[in-house]
């Protein structure tokens, strides 16, 4: 469905003005933007979809492909930032989409400086969920994880930073999550690349000079982009592959707790109770992470949310390299339309990354217009 034909439904409008009448001031953020964030930030999907537009200053551009990323940028540009703010939007996202149009409509919230992060997560699924709600689905199937309690365990877990972080960046990439988990189990192989000279010089320098280093190199062949990676996130991953060389390999014990860890799923209440017997068990101190989920939970129940209805997963994820908390997404149970219908979470290191001094904590949500519309088309035939 096009933008032209969803834009003109009034669903969508009043959708955006329930946002607004919460609290959540109405913002457009440009269409053109500056493609680094987008290629440092968000998920392989995402990066490989993207519209890319070479510019004479010599950083590439690209057609927003969402809108968390530009209203984050645009609230770091002004005198807010820093300060709690929220913000609402609908208006046209781009992507390559096989067999669909490339451009189409978002609506979403995006609430930053919240020190209450549970309540700020209740209000931001309660909201999510008028969306599905305004286009006559009152039942979504809602399914939930937390990137925190991943970050929790990884960080209770005796492991060399590299380790940590690699781990932690494979919550958004379980497709390859096994086989990083067997090959950093495994003994090293026999054969050094033929790079492991340049690896073993830059394995004990300053990271950031040796990012330097490498990002210069990168440039000085020419080297923009690879597989819709920035020269950033190249050099990254270079001299995490030196620092995993240097490292020893990960114990059993601790693949297997991994492996329980993913294993958990259930209500959210289950979930935690899961949770804390695995922390008993390996004496692990995951109190801090699943305090939260408790409470988020509470306040969802006390919001009206059915939370036993809830399909919480500790392996769930978005595919999003800058989510740090909650993650959700509503679905319709029939399966009448492919896709989220609603997708969201918290990401309060954006905006560190993104060149601020201090993290700020943040949540928010997109909202697929064009999916709900088609939803309620199947929907209307089907009476």
């Amino acid at each position: 469905m096009s933008v032209s034909t969803t834009a003109k439904d009034a669903r969508a409008e009043a959708l955006a003005a329930t946002y607004a009448r919460a609290g959540y001031d109405r913002v457009e953020p440009a269409i053109l933007q500056p493609a680094e964030p987008f290629l440092a930030l968000s998920g392989e999907d995402i990066r490989r979809r993207m519209y890319l537009i070479p510019d004479s200053g010599g950083d590439d551009l690209c057609l927003r492909p969402d809108l968390t990323i530009p209203v984050a940028l645009d609230y770091l540009a002004s005198p807010a930032a820093g300060r709690p703010a929220r913000f609402s939007y609908l208006g046209p996202v781009f992507r390559q989409r096989p067999g669909a149009s490339g451009e189409f409509l978002q609506a979403g919230i995006e609430s930053f400086g919240r020190l209450d992060k549970a309540a700020a997560d209740a209000e931001a699924v309660a909201l999510a969920l008028e969306a599905t709600a305004r286009y006559g689905l009152t039942g979504p199937a809602l399914r939930m994880g937390d990137v925190g309690l991943f970050a929790a365990l990884i960080e209770a877990l005796d492991l060399p930073p590299v380790w940590r972080r690699r781990l932690a960046k494979d919550f958004t990439r379980q497709s390859v999550l096994a086989d990083d988990l067997s090959r950093l189990t495994a003994p090293p192989a026999n054969g050094p690349p033929e790079y492991q000279g340049v690896l073993a010089a830059l394995a004990n320098s300053d990271p950031k000079a040796a990012r330097a280093l490498v990002t210069d190199l990168l440039s000085i062949a020419g080297i923009t982009t690879v597989g819709g990676r920035s020269v950033g996130a190249i050099a990254a991953r270079f001299l995490e592959q030196a620092e995993l060389g240097a490292s020893a390999t990960l114990p059993a014990e601790t693949r297997d707790l991994i492996g329980r860890f993913f294993a958990i799923a259930g209500d959210p209440s289950a979930a935690a109770a899961a949770l804390r017997r695995l922390a008993a068990d390996a004496r692990l101190d995951l109190a801090a992470a699943l305090d939260t989920l408790e409470q988020r939970t509470a306040l969802l129940a006390r919001a009206g949310v059915d939370v036993a209805a809830i399909r919480f997963a500790t392996a769930f994820g978005r595919g999003l390299d800058y989510y740090t908390g909650v993650v959700f997404e509503l679905h319709d149970p029939q399966g009448r339309v492919d896709g989220q219908l609603v997708a969201g979470g918290r990401y309060d290191g954006l905006f560190a990354r993104l060149g601020h001094d201090t993290p700020i904590p943040a949540v928010g949500f997109a909202v697929w217009i064009d999916r709900l519309v088609a939803l309620g088309e199947g929907a209307g035939a089907a009476r």
